[in-house]
Parts: C-alpha cells; sequence; structure tokens
C-alpha cells in the first residue's frame, strides 16, 4: 500500500494494512454534556442545591441512545440487537418523561471497579454492549460490576450506562446503593448477656 502524504514518503512510514474495525462508542459527548450539569463539577452553570433541568437530563439521555442505536445498526448477532433494544427502550422512557435528577454513578466509582486482568479473559469473551472481542484489543480495559452475575463490559462502553442509570446493564441491580452487611441478631441471648452484666 502506498504511502498517502509526502511526509510518509520521506520518512518511509507504512501505512498499517488494515486497521482493526472498532463499535465502541465515541462518548466524548457525553462526558462532556455530564460535566456541564453535573453538580460536583467546579465550573457547573447549576447551583449546588439545583440538579439538573429536564431537558438537561433527556439531552444526556440521548446521548447514549444515540451511540446505542449507531451499535445497533451493524450489530453482529441477533442477540445484541435484543440486548440493545432493550437498553434504547429504557433510555427512550427517561427522555420522554426525565428524573428529577441523574441516579448514576460518580467517575471515583468508575475508577474503582474492578479490573479483569488479560489472562483472565477467553478468546471469544465479547463485551455485551458493542459485540467486540476483549482480545482484539492489546491493551483491554474490562471491568467486572458488583452484581451478583459478575457482569464484564469494557470500561468505555458500560461507563456512561452506569453515570447515567446506576444499574447494570444486564440484570438492572441498582449499583448506587452501598453493600449493607447486616448481623444476625439472637434477642434470647442478648438479653442474657445484658442480665449477666447487670445482674
Amino acid at each position: 500500500m502506498a504511502a498517502n502524504n509526502p511526509y510518509e514518503v520521506e520518512h518511509n512510514i507504512k501505512a498499517p494494512a488494515r486497521p482493526p474495525h472498532r463499535r465502541r462508542p465515541d462518548m466524548s459527548s457525553f462526558t462532556s454534556q455530564l460535566h456541564q450539569i453535573s453538580r460536583d463539577s467546579p465550573d457547573s452553570n447549576t447551583h449546588s442545591h439545583v440538579g439538573p433541568t429536564p431537558v438537561d437530563a433527556a439531552g444526556l439521555y440521548h446521548l447514549v441512545h444515540d451511540q446505542f442505536a449507531t451499535l445497533f445498526q451493524d450489530s453482529p448477532s441477533a442477540e445484541n440487537q435484543t440486548f440493545l433494544t432493550s437498553l434504547m427502550s429504557e433510555l427512550q422512557s427517561d427522555i420522554e418523561a426525565p428524573p428529577g435528577q441523574i441516579p448514576g454513578v460518580r467517575q471515583e466509582y468508575l475508577d474503582s471497579l474492578d479490573r479483569v486482568p488479560k489472562k483472565q479473559l477467553k478468546k471469544d469473551d465479547t463485551c455485551p454492549i458493542c459485540a467486540e472481542d476483549y482480545l482484539d484489543d492489546p491493551y483491554p480495559l474490562v471491568v467486572e460490576l458488583p452484581c451478583e452475575g459478575h457482569h464484564k463490559f469494557d470500561l468505555e462502553c458500560v461507563g456512561p450506562w452506569l453515570q447515567s442509570k446506576g444499574t447494570c446493564p444486564m440484570c438492572r441491580k441498582d449499583l448506587t446503593k452501598k453493600k449493607v452487611i447486616e448481623i444476625p441478631k439472637d434477642d434470647e441471648e442478648e438479653e442474657d448477656d445484658v442480665n449477666g452484666l447487670y445482674g
């Protein structure tokens, strides 16, 4: 394949045979919009006690919906199409009736998610959202969500969903709630201890 410009010719730069096709969404517009309407942002136009307007929220959900719709257009399987359709349907509901506040997780939450080491990924493991093989990327950034199914996703695919919805895209578990550890109480033993201490 011939080089495209004089610089490449002069420096003997050869173009790669064919860059790999990537279906991962470009969420830079989403990130910018989220930063604009976030109460945590120091340069946010919103007051600290006021959340995003319904128009802001609808716009944010629209950006995620549009990216998933783009992925849907060249979806490689019926399973991926069905999954994307379910995500888009939920986002459409939020666009039509925006919530009073964005229920998603913060960036710190995304940063703290468990990363899946490359050696633990199998050859045919794919991201449920973009349907790309994880191992097609030389440096895959795969995260495992703390839901019952321990679902795995490319971080760049699942990040916008988590930041806008706060649930696992697969099982819809609410990931915004902290895990509560319940200690079983035995009332009779407790009464015996109290009676023994103060008796």
